[in-house]
């Protein structure tokens, strides 16, 4: 099939999508905390960018960890991959001063409202205009953003439809703005399994939560998930999930929120952009909030997956049918 990044509509990409519930069931607005990985600066100099662009004052936590306080956005943290945080260890160091040019500085925001996002995506500018490089820049640079979106509230009819959505969305996503090779090659983002989009298809517009639940520790029990929902089914039944991953629970903190991470970081690339990522999401939610939408992808879902004579390429090409029809090129990403 024609590569999806040729049409016009994915460069033009979801200009104007927005959040078809920007509120949760309390009359709340809802939150995303935002997480970016970056190379090409010293953990020191991201956090002094940080702070000329949005105020506040940084702190020093621990060897390669700061926190820039008093933020316009709130506290922020700066630290590089978590493997290299503990003080003291001499080991570490040396490695980390080995392969500091492929360990990515992480600036980690506590969730914020929407409207953030903006002056966040003007630091990302800032970021690249003073030498930052994202996952572009080098062939083992899997950078990746990441953001935690908090649910409209734990009930099925708010969490079951958005799960549907991507996991019917996904293999679209992915052609129409294709992750870096070296994120695609690791586990950490790795699609859902046939098994459990079927299931999704075949069942999920009857499932309840604890039916969600169910389905995703049996099929697909890990974190490494573009869409990963261990986060948000911990907090909605933590006695299930922690007996369910036994010791690697220990890697999974409850938060009501999905926790979305398929983007790359190309915060080196001119245009790039963390609004266009956002709006990737958006476009999910806006989906799952279209049950006769939802019902016609799963229907064509059972329809690929039966046929005998069907090449990947044709879900795709399904998929960004069924999206022109419903939304027009300005819902193409």
């Amino acid at each position: 099939m024609e590569d999806l990044k040729t049409h016009a509509s994915v460069r033009e990409m979801t200009r104007e999508m927005s959040l078809p519930d920007p509120m949760d069931r309390e009359g709340k607005p809802r939150r995303v905390g935002v997480e970016i990985e970056l190379g090409g600066l010293p953990e020191q100099a991201v956090a002094e960018i940080v702070r000329a662009h949005l105020g506040g004052e940084i702190e020093h936590r621990a060897a390669h960890v700061l926190l820039v306080r008093k933020t316009r956005l709130g506290d922020l943290q700066i630290y590089l991959d978590t493997a290299y945080k503990e003080p003291g260890n001499a080991a570490l160091e040396q490695a980390l001063e080995l392969g500091r040019g492929l360990i990515p500085v992480e600036i980690v925001t506590k969730p914020v409202e929407i409207a953030a996002l903006e002056p966040l995506d003007a630091l990302v500018d800032r970021l690249r205009e003073e030498g930052a490089k994202g996952t572009e820049d080098q062939l083992f640079n899997g950078y990746g953003v990441h953001f935690n979106v908090s649910a409209v509230s734990l009930a099925a009819r708010d969490i079951v439809p958005v799960v549907r959505a991507f996991a019917l969305l996904e293999d679209w996503l992915r052609a129409a703005l294709p992750i870096d090779i070296t994120r695609r090659l690791l586990p950490f983002v790795s699609p859902y399994p046939r098994a459990f989009v079927d299931a999704v298809a075949r069942e999920g517009a009857d499932w309840t939560l604890e039916d969600l639940t169910r389905h995703y520790l049996e099929k697909t029990p890990t974190r490494n998930r573009a869409l990963d929902l261990l986060p948000l089914l911990r907090e909605a039944d933590e006695a299930r999930v922690v007996e369910a991953l036994g010791k690697d629970a220990e890697s999974v903190n409850a938060r009501p929120a999905f926790h979305y991470r398929l983007p790359d970081s190309r915060i080196g690339e001119p245009g790039w952009s963390l609004l266009r990522e956002w709006r990737r999401w958006c476009l999910v939610e806006q989906v799952a909030a279209r049950p006769e939408l939802l019902t016609h992808l799963s229907e064509a879902w059972i329809d690929y997956r039966d046929a005998l004579t069907t090449l990947p390429g044709d879900w795709i090409r399904t998929v960004d049918e069924a999206l022109s029809r419903e939304f027009g090129t300005e819902a193409q990403v």
